[in-house]
């Protein structure tokens, strides 16, 4: 493919050992077998302070914003894993959420630069018999309401801690093949709109 598409992977939680950065890996692989280019990044390499306007106006946004938003604009798709935190979005995602949609110097207030035009699919993991599916609604209503398309398509498996093998991979196949196919739908989709 001349012009693969470029997605940006992660998930909403920074634990070493996390579920949901294991299972956004897998829809990396079928991301990258549709020929998509791919980039996977964990938010404890970005950190980011909690969102505060008076931070903001006093020393400006982050490096780590500044980062995180250049790697936003430079890709079409969104994979993000979220885990569920009280039925809801994890705060570490919610909080990436709102410095990226912070406008720059020069972007008119409420741009969401970083937001229009991508294209998303959304998963979660989770030790509970939902597997974070609570979770994800309020993820697709916060990405919809700042200009994401979120694809229908999800994933949400349950019993996180006996779900996956030694090597992160998930040790029900049809489970595996289905994640992976979030990755290529992604792709494809991304391929045909381009």
């Amino acid at each position: 493919m001349t012009n693969s598409p470029k997605i940006l992977a992660f998930a909403g939680s920074a634990r070493t050992a996390s579920w949901n950065k294991k299972l956004v890996k897998i829809a990396v692989e079928g991301a990258k077998e549709a020929d998509a280019e791919v980039t996977y990044i964990d938010f404890r390499d970005l950190p980011m302070p909690l969102y505060d306007q008076d931070l903001e106006e006093n020393a400006g946004i982050p490096e780590t914003v500044r980062q995180f938003k250049q790697l936003m604009k430079a890709h079409q798709g969104l994979l993000i894993a979220s885990p569920e935190y009280n039925s809801s979005i994890s705060p570490l995602l919610k909080n990436a959420i709102d410095w990226a949609s912070r406008p720059e110097p020069g972007e008119p207030p409420l741009a969401l630069t970083c937001f229009r035009d991508k294209v998303a699919v959304l998963m979660s993991t989770s030790p509970g018999g939902m597997g974070g599916l609570r979770g994800l609604i309020h993820v697709r209503a916060i990405l919809g309401n700042i200009g994401v398309l979120v694809l229908p398509d999800q994933k949400a498996i349950s019993n996180a801690y006996q779900a996956f093998d030694q090597n992160g991979n998930l040790i029900d196949e049809t489970q595996q093949a289905a994640v992976k196919q979030l990755g290529s739908k992604l792709a494809t989709v991304l391929a045909k709109l381009a």
